[in-house]
């Protein structure tokens, strides 16, 4: 199979598929037609023809996997064609639990009332039911708490291939600290 080919049929996955497209994803719907290239390979082949001719789109490693992305300067017209329906709202509440899972995963319900002084119990239920937490599994020792962690829907949602590519805390205190700065 030839490379253009293979952009083509990488392409059209790309485009079907709601999720990210991982190189197992790929090999499986190949099938018996093996891909003679990585889907990295194919990928950056792609990625430098949207270059050449400037779309208005670009391909993104997100959650361990390559997906359709628009360009950011599209942003505010792409805000234009979705109702507020169609956007994910989260509670203040739901906010904070999320941050603390994100950045002390895995975590039990007990850390996390914890820092945040209340009960999470709602939150946490929010959060499972959208499936931004998954349970990654029971903690070790008395009572065997279950243990919390951010799902790959998460990272889709976020833009983010991996946890690690969250903005450090320092980075978030210099970003707010710049802020107020800003409102004086």
């Amino acid at each position: 199979m030839d490379i253009k080919e293979l952009t083509q049929i990488v392409e059209a996955l790309l485009i079907a598929s709601p999720e990210p497209l991982t190189e197992t994803r790929f090999k499986a719907c190949m099938g018996d037609d093996k891909a003679t290239l990585p889907l990295q390979d194919i990928i950056a082949e792609l990625q430098a023809e949207y270059e050449r001719s400037e779309r208005a789109f670009l391909i993104k490693e997100v959650a361990g996997g390559f997906q359709l992305v628009t360009k950011a300067e599209f942003e505010v017209y792409i805000k234009g064609l979705f109702t507020k329906a169609g956007k994910l709202r989260l509670s203040q509440a739901a906010l904070e639990t999320l941050a603390i899972v994100s950045y002390r995963q895995p975590v039990t319900r007990n850390d996390i009332e914890a820092i945040r002084g209340v009960s999470s119990d709602s939150s946490l239920r929010t959060l499972l039911d959208r499936k931004l937490l998954e349970i990654r599994g029971r903690e070790e020792g008395p009572g065997r708490a279950l243990l919390y962690r951010t799902s790959p829907e998460f990272l889709q949602y976020f833009g983010l291939n991996s946890v690690q590519d969250l903005p450090k805390l320092k980075e978030v205190e210099d970003i707010l600290s710049e802020d107020q700065r800003e409102l004086i």
